[in-house]
């Protein structure tokens, strides 16, 4: 018996890796001709009620045998936690890998610390990391980034850094921030990144839940807001760590960067390897909390192969060179405590050798433009609300211009949408009016963004307006939207200039499959996922586990889509946004919002309400000015707006003004945009009928937008329930 557990102790501490069966092992999926990797499931054969449990089919087929005689009962639970499956709650826990037999998805599993010293070997003397000081770049090569990341590993190990424990980190995208992340998990702990804009009692939430030994702050502000939680509700924070500014306050477990970086010194490197080599690639790595709205977040957790294999994956998918060929170069701009940042300035630089510049902690509210005109990237990966910003600035430059430079601009446009167009279906049609108009608009247009260089555009973290992604086209700025979650370690579907339909998320990721299930008669079904970049499992939340990754191992995203007969992904909803109507119509918000916003060019943000009500109603917000100093919207209408107004015959300025008038030019517009939109609906049951204009624009600083200005429709539909009310009294 002691022999037989032996064997079973071993089979996980060697880097032969268990492997799960894929998704053709189930009998019940039926695959249709292709060769996309998406596998379809009509109705609801072959897939579980979502509410059912589990059946323990997600082991190995050989451990799913019976065994020759029977186990006392103490013996089978602990056989329960040392073996593998396809999903774990627990951060020490271990998961069976999803290798394919062959082919991509085959490739040899990597932890982090070998993943990071293969780059290093490869790329040792390339630049990697460059922040700013005053009028300066300061530049860390990779062998120095490694470097520091295992001094700051060593430092945490000094303070009592635990296995599988989290080391937080609280602020903006930083050298410090990447090191901190690193020296963390190369010391055996935990990556867990912390949204800045989180209150108090949301970081305590992540600071227990993740098991925080050691925390990093960014500065005073930050650090004032742990202050202020009883220090009994964070009851394994032994260390915090404030990484820019001079710290202010007094203690003794806190420390300055430099006096932290300093600790480890009497920790040989001996000690560090020793927890290196003990890592395995199905152990987790990152925690990524979802900014979920109701309820405390989700920690998804995050293998070494879910990290390692991903960002080569995405690399390849893209077509993004390594530093050898051609080095790449990214700014870091985007929330880090989020997987599409992370994994887009961590994670793919490190296996391609990129270069990355960090922005400033106000790029989100207008300095941006400033670092992309200096740095020049390379590839850039932006939110919907980035592209739709940069747009109205073209737009408001170019109505600034001449009528004669205003026909020529509409003329390239015109010229750029046509060959685009013709490139998505493969006719690459260099006319000599696609090179005048190149000459003329577009390399104009880029310079003036900072995008000249920028081979890759992305567009990520949310669905992007059609208007915006037709208007760079149209300019020879194709974006490709990426589709993907927390869960599936960011993408699953990619787009390259050479792999790209407009509109579309892109192609599922080689490695990949993709299933739809319950598919209505047009072909929509809920999306389905499987490959290596399926996460874990949700930190001690076996329920919410249970109900994310269905006993076939397919991660269920909750997303509605369909995919062409050429295997690109279409989003067509979410389930958990689609309004019910009274009328048992369901009603995907998305489009209609889109079409509100590209009918209505005054209109920012619009919501769409109606859930179980007679009748649809809309949220509207209108372009306005920006505080740069805290993102706080202004009364001040933003000059396309004004411009909007003007054309109109109205005078006004700000939001306030036309709220008190009740402008009755603005209104009327506002009204006939309605009109036009309801013309197009599919039925009546998907018709606005009435819409109210709010005081204040969305923001992060308020609540209405997440991290990266994804709409929280929860938070939107609470916070302005009165003026939903008032629309069905």
């Amino acid at each position: 018996m002691d022999r037989f557990l032996l064997v079973v102790f071993s089979n996980f501490k060697s880097r032969q890796y268990p492997t799960g069966p894929g998704p053709e092992d189930s009998e019940r999926c039926s695959r249709r001709a292709g060769s996309s990797g998406n596998i379809q499931r009509m109705g609801t054969q072959g897939g579980r009620p979502r509410h059912l449990k589990h059946k323990d089919k997600t082991t190995a087929e050989s451990q799913d045998r019976p065994l020759p005689f029977s186990l006392p009962e103490y013996i089978r639970r602990i056989l329960d936690d040392v073996t593998p499956r396809l999903w774990t709650i627990h951060r020490d826990g271990e998961v069976l890998l999803r290798l394919s037999k062959h082919g991509p998805g085959h490739e040899t599993p990597l932890t982090i610390p070998e993943f990071f010293r293969e780059s290093v070997s490869r790329f040792g003397m390339y630049p990697a990391l460059a922040t700013k000081n005053s009028e300066h770049w300061e530049v860390l090569n990779f062998n120095q980034y490694y470097e520091a990341c295992r001094k700051a590993a060593r430092a945490l190990i000094k303070l009592g850094l635990q296995r599988f424990h989290g080391v937080g980190i609280l602020g903006f995208n930083s050298v410090e921030w990447l090191i901190a992340s690193l020296g963390a998990i190369l010391a055996g702990g935990l990556c867990v990144g912390i949204y800045a804009t989180n209150s108090a009692d949301a970081c305590q939430y992540v600071i227990t839940n993740a098991k925080v030994n050691v925390l990093l702050v960014e500065n005073d502000l930050q650090l004032q807001k742990i202050l202020s939680i009883p220090q009994s509700r964070m009851e394994t924070l032994k260390a915090i760590i404030q990484y820019k500014l001079p710290v202010k306050e007094s203690n003794n477990n806190l420390y300055s960067w430099n006096d932290f970086m300093e600790l480890g010194n009497s920790i040989p490197d001996s000690q560090l390897d020793q927890i290196i080599e003990s890592q395995r690639a199905n152990q987790c790595a990152v925690i990524i909390y979802t900014s979920g709205t109701l309820g405390n977040p989700k920690g998804v957790m995050l293998s070494h192969d879910n990290i390692t294999w991903t960002a080569g994956a995405v690399a390849k998918n893209c077509g993004l060179s390594n530093a050898a060929e051609k080095q790449e170069v990214v700014v870091s701009y985007l929330p880090l405590s989020h997987v599409a940042a992370q994994m887009m300035d961590v994670w793919i630089p490190m296996k391609i050798g990129a270069f990355i510049y960090f922005a400033q902690p106000d790029a989100l509210t207008g300095t941006l433009i400033n670092t992309l005109l200096e740095v020049k990237p390379t590839a850039f990966l932006g939110v919907p609300r980035i592209w739709e910003k940069m747009q109205e600035k073209i737009k408001e430059s170019g109505a600034k211009c001449s009528s004669l430079r205003k026909k020529v601009f509409s003329w390239g446009r015109i010229i750029g949408l046509k060959v685009n167009t013709k490139r998505m279906f493969g006719v690459h049609d260099t006319t000599m009016s696609y090179r005048v108009a190149k000459a003329l608009v577009f390399s104009k247009v880029r310079n003036a963004l900072g995008l000249d260089q920028c081979q890759i555009s992305i567009s990520g973290a949310a669905p992007l307006n059609p208007e915006t992604s037709e208007f760079f086209l149209s300019l020879d700025i194709p974006i490709g939207e990426m589709y993907g979650m927390s869960e599936s370690t960011g993408p699953h579907t990619t787009s390259s200039r050479n792999n790209y339909k407009i509109h579309s998320c892109g192609k599922i990721m080689s490695g990949c499959k993709n299933m739809l299930y319950q598919q209505s008669k047009d072909g929509t079904g809920e999306i389905c996922i499987w490959g290596r970049h399926v996460f874990m499992g949700y930190l001690e939340m076996e329920d919410a586990t249970m109900e994310a990754i269905d006993e076939e191992g397919w991660l269920h995203t909750g997303d509605l889509g369909r995919v062409d007969s050429h295997g690109f992904l279409y989003i067509t909803g979410r389930i958990k946004e689609i309004l019910i109507t009274a009328g048992g119509e369901n009603v995907a918000p998305v489009p209609i919002e889109n079409m509100v916003k590209e009918k209505i060019p005054i209109i920012s943000n619009a919501v769409l309400v109606g859930d179980k009500a007679k009748f649809l109603s809309i949220l509207l917000t209108l372009k306005c000015e920006v505080d740069r100093r805290n993102g706080e919207p202004l009364d001040k209408l933003s000059l396309e707006a004004i411009q909007f107004c003007r054309k109109l015959g109205s005078h006004v300025s700000t939001v306030s003004e036309i709220l008190e008038l009740q402008d009755p030019l603005v209104y009327k517009a506002i009204q006939q945009g309605i009109d036009a939109v309801n013309q197009e609906a599919i039925s009546n049951a998907q018709r606005i009928q009435k819409w109210v204009i709010l005081e204040k624009d969305f923001s992060v600083h308020n609540g209405e937008l997440g991290p990266t200005t994804k709409i929280r429709r929860h938070f939107v539909t609470q916070k302005y329930r009165k003026q939903i009310e008032n629309f069905y009294r």
